[in-house]
C-alpha cells in the first residue's frame, strides 16, 4: 500500500493531480479508520479517500522525469485509430483509460482524440474529453518536469498543431 505524506502531489485518477492537505483519523461505525484529505488541484474540490483504499482507486505519486518523456513518445506515434468503431465504443474505452489512473493511457486518449480531430470534426463530447485529458496530461507533466503549465501546453501544440 502506498503510503503518502501531507502536503504530497499525487494523481487522482480521472480527476488528476491533488495535494493532500491531511491525514485524519476517523472513527466510522465503532472503527477507526485513517483518510487522506486530499483537495484536487484543478477545482479544488476536496475528498476524503480511506488509506486502504488508494491502491484499490489507483491513487498514486506523480510520474518520474523518465516517465514523463515517455508520454511524449507516445504521444509523436501515429497509430491508425479504427474508424470501425462507433463512437459510443471509443467513448467506453476512453473512459476506461482515463479511469485507470495510467498516464501513459491518458496519453493514448490525447493522441487518439487529436489524430481524429484531424480527420473530422469531433462531437461536443469528444471535444470535451480532449480538454479533460489535456489538462490532466499538462498539470501532471508540467509538476514532473519542473516547468510552467504553458511549456507544456506549447509542447502538446507542436506535437498536435492545436
Amino acid at each position: 500500500m502506498a503510503k503518502f505524506n501531507v502536503g504530497d502531489k499525487v494523481v487522482y485518477p480521472a480527476h488528476g493531480v491533488a495535494e493532500i492537505l491531511s491525514i485524519e483519523i476517523r472513527t466510522i461505525n465503532n472503527n477507526q479508520q485513517t483518510f487522506y484529505i486530499l483537495s484536487i488541484l484543478e477545482n479544488s474540490m476536496r475528498v476524503m479517500v480511506p488509506e486502504n483504499n488508494i491502491d484499490q482507486i489507483g491513487i498514486r505519486e506523480i510520474v518520474s522525469i523518465k516517465e514523463a518523456d515517455a508520454v511524449f513518445e507516445i504521444l509523436k506515434k501515429r497509430e491508425k485509430i479504427a474508424e470501425s468503431a462507433t463512437w459510443n465504443r471509443r467513448h467506453r474505452e476512453y473512459l476506461e483509460k482515463i479511469k485507470s489512473g495510467s498516464i501513459f493511457e491518458v496519453a493514448k486518449v490525447l493522441r487518439d482524440l487529436c489524430i481524429l480531430k484531424n480527420d473530422k470534426e469531433l462531437s461536443f463530447g469528444e471535444r470535451k474529453m480532449l480538454d479533460t485529458v489535456k489538462s490532466l496530461l499538462i498539470r501532471e507533466l508540467s509538476l514532473s518536469k519542473g516547468v510552467t503549465h504553458d511549456e507544456i501546453e506549447t509542447k502538446l501544440r507542436a506535437i498536435f498543431h492545436f
